[in-house]
């Protein structure tokens, strides 16, 4: 079976794509090497984003919050599949990816932007770590060795409006 390599990108690579790589990387580690990015990182991980992780039991070993520049250097590994999860970085202009990696947008909102209590807050990590533990479930149940790309651009994009 084929391994993927898959590059998830927020602005500040700081929450929801550290959690899509942690994810990602827990449930298909046999199919997918997952990867996170920031168009602009912050260069921190969100202490929420974290607990999410460690609640839940996946390693947080190694997670950074790193700029997409890296991943288009010429040593960078290259990647199958390239996925947004927010809105503002699906609208700024990527640096073109070696390969031609499959795109799609999964857009999740900001949890940090969401909420003003601490209980509030937390509920919107937890939201956003859930929708995209669904989404990245359905991404590994897709036979992808089996599909077209066009059939697999069809099924990626889907699983963005789920």
């Amino acid at each position: 079976m084929a391994r993927y390599n898959i590059l998830f990108i927020c602005t500040e690579n700081s929450s929801r794509s550290i959690m899509a790589e942690a994810i990602m990387n827990h449930l298909g580690p046999h199919r997918f090497v997952a990867y996170s990015a920031g168009s602009h990182p912050a260069g921190h991980v969100k202490p929420e984003a974290l607990h999410c992780l460690n609640r839940n039991q996946l390693s947080t070993e190694g997670l950074r919050s790193k700029s997409w520049s890296e991943f288009a250097a010429p040593d960078a590994p290259v990647m199958d599949f390239v996925i947004t999860v927010c809105d503002n970085a699906a609208g700024e202009v990527c640096p073109v990816w070696p390969g031609q990696p499959m795109t799609a947008h999964w857009g999740v909102a900001d949890p940090d932007r969401i909420g003003s209590t601490d209980a509030e807050k937390t509920q919107a990590f937890w939201e956003a770590f859930m929708k995209l533990h669904r989404r990245i479930s359905i991404l590994l149940s897709l036979p992808i060795d089996k599909l077209d790309r066009l059939a697999l651009k069809k099924e990626l994009d889907q699983i963005g409006r789920s």
